[in-house]
């Protein structure tokens, strides 16, 4: 049988005792450090997430406010279209009205000037007639007060239709 089948009982103490000395310098030197080691990692670990958790908090925060930014400004922009919808409507209302005050202005003016045009026009055919009417009696006038006899018989006539009081 092979000698580490069955070991003698002097190598079984040293191997013991070497065992034990390596577990304590193990555990004063290695373990020790290796332990402190992982539970810093362990700490840095945990506060990490509770760092992250707490971003991810505020970043809920902002993204809310965000939001209530992003719906005031969205409010805000209806407001503005409205007022400006408001404003146009107004301008254009006024617009119209100052237009059809300015076309009523117009239409008065051409009435009241083709009213004075026709008042001219009536007064030129009156004239124009007044004359020829003058120019007709004076033509038959001149023929019927020619001879000396319708003259006579003319004055005789205007005496007649004269009464004398």
């Amino acid at each position: 049988m092979p000698a580490f089948l069955n070991p003698e009982l002097g190598l079984i103490f040293w191997q013991l005792v070497i065992f034990l000395l390596v577990l304590f310098l193990l555990g004063k030197f290695a373990w020790r450090p290796i332990l402190l080691s992982l539970k810093e990692r362990e700490d840095t670990i945990d506060n990490a997430l509770r760092m992250a958790d707490q971003a991810k908090i505020e970043m809920q925060q902002l993204k809310a406010g965000n939001e209530k930014l992003l719906a005031d400004a969205r409010h805000e922009r209806d407001r503005m279209m409205q007022e400006a919808t408001v404003m146009a409507n107004q301008h254009r209302d006024a617009e119209k009205a100052r237009a059809t005050d300015e076309a009523n202005r117009i239409i008065t003016q051409a009435r009241e000037a083709i009213q004075q045009e026709k008042n001219a026009a009536l007064a030129e055919v009156k004239n124009t007639a007044a004359k020829l009417s003058v120019d007709i009696a004076e033509r038959i006038l001149r023929r019927e007060l020619a001879e000396p006899a319708a003259q006579t018989q003319l004055v005789d006539s205007y005496l007649k239709d004269v009464k004398l009081n």
